[in-house]
């Protein structure tokens, strides 16, 4: 296979898109200016293409160049990956997935989705949580396999990703044993009496509950809101007050958590989707799990 650019100037002229202009791109690289210059030329010299034009004090990346940044980000974010990828391949060889999971998606739910592959053998399941967004930006670099979110990616020419429904469950409400012949007490108007917690609107299912409370005609007595799940649900099976959580994990909140069941949230459902990049060849147990 012969190459006509050399992947030192296309990683030259990475730097200087991310950077937003070649002067920060050499103090970055610890090189002159004019040298970097001359790198991003050859290139495009190479590729026949112009990819960066003057804006403002700096550069920006022309039609061709957001073509070329997007291969270069997927090139270098592999690259990054491989003295890794070796190093587990010699030290112990096993079956790698990386999953993004965004932090609006209970806990609890994350191992019933994950279920149809945690059998597979030699199996290495390494988990990262984050904002949705992020985790998005990742997967675009290849840096996760999928991606478990409890909405759909936006569409995106940039980020050519696909979303796919593993599921839903209708959410509940449970309660700490000492408020729950309260809660249960004209249910659902209980909920404007007694201490209710709730999800922070990063969250889909609190626009979800939102809507459910202003058809019920419920004000709920609101005393916290949580990004993570596992706290909500930490705080209010402790006795802080009522929350809501998906009726798919009833028995770990009854078991594990003590909780009490007060009440159908009716009409109001949750869906959990897997994100995935576009790729050539696609990662056997995320095929694997998309088909479940």
């Amino acid at each position: 296979m012969s190459l006509d650019f050399s992947y030192r100037h296309l990683y030259y002229f990475w730097v200087v898109g991310k950077e937003g202009g070649i002067t920060r791109a050499a103090a970055r690289l610890g090189m002159a200016v004019q040298t970097v210059s001359t790198q991003v030329r050859e290139l495009e010299r190479a590729l026949g293409q112009s990819l960066l034009r003057p804006e403002g004090r700096g550069l920006a990346l022309t039609q061709a160049g957001h073509v070329a940044m997007q291969q270069a980000e997927q090139i270098f974010a592999l690259g990054e990956q491989l003295p890794d990828l070796l190093r587990n391949t010699v030290s112990e060889p096993s079956v790698r997935l990386v999953v993004g999971i965004s932090d609006g998606v209970p806990k609890l739910v994350v191992r019933s989705l994950l279920q149809p592959l945690l059998g597979t053998p030699r199996l290495r399941l390494l988990c990262h949580e984050g904002e949705f967004d992020d985790l998005l930006a990742d997967l675009a670099l290849h840096r996760l396999d999928v991606v478990l979110s409890d909405r759909p990616a936006a569409p995106s020419r940039s980020m050519k990703l696909h979303s796919h429904l593993l599921g839903s469950s209708e959410l509940a409400w449970y309660a700490p044993p000492a408020l729950a012949v309260a809660a249960r007490r004209g249910f659902p108007q209980s909920l404007a009496k007694v201490p209710v917690l709730l999800p922070t609107t990063h969250a889909t299912a609190r626009e979800l509950l939102d809507q459910w409370f202003e058809r019920e005609g419920v004000r709920p007595h609101t005393v916290a809101e949580f990004e993570d799940s596992a706290l909500l649900k930490t705080f209010g099976a402790g006795g802080m007050g009522v929350f809501p959580a998906v009726s798919l994990v009833h028995d770990a909140l009854i078991k594990t958590y003590e909780a009490v069941f007060v009440g159908a949230c009716e009409g109001v459902e949750e869906r959990f989707f897997a994100i995935a990049a576009q790729r050539k060849v696609q990662h056997p147990l995320v095929k694997k799990l998309l088909r479940s």
